[in-house]
């Protein structure tokens, strides 16, 4: 099957993507010390992350609006949708969905989200946002 998508809009949001993965890994290279003590960049990290998953969740949510596919339940559940239809590898799904619940945490119980654990995603889980770019943008080629 084919999929339907605005090459602009897609092109966009890959745009903003890759801009919030190049300060994240910018951000990456700090020590931890240097980036604990810093609140501005403490805060830079947790601004790009945001935009950097929501810049996911946006791609996957114009595909499924596009080619009226399931109606996702929840952000995690937007994953699931083009999991479904063979964006994703199954075993990497759970990545996906770690991230939408990061993603909520950073917007609705931001004051919880430790500075700690936000410098380990810088190290540790930053390769998930790319693996996501790769894997959707293969999505799409295969696709169209």
């Amino acid at each position: 099957m084919k999929y339907k998508y605005n090459p602009d809009k897609i092109r966009k949001l890959f745009s903003e993507l890759f801009n919030a993965l190049d300060k994240l890994r910018e951000l990456a290279n700090l020590s931890k010390d240097e980036f604990l003590r810093d609140v501005h960049k403490v805060a830079s990290a947790k601004y790009h992350l945001l935009i950097a998953i929501e810049a996911s969740i946006d791609m996957c949510n114009h595909v499924i609006a596009q080619n009226k596919l399931r109606t996702p339940e929840d952000y995690a559940d937007t994953f699931r949708v083009l999991q479904e239809v063979g964006a994703f590898p199954k075993d990497f799904l759970p990545k996906l969905i770690e991230m939408a619940r990061f993603r909520n945490r950073l917007v609705h119980i931001y004051w919880e989200v430790d500075n700690e654990v936000i410098y380990q995603i810088l190290k540790e889980d930053i390769s998930d946002l790319e693996k996501f770019t790769e894997y959707f943008t293969e999505f799409l080629k295969k696709k169209v």
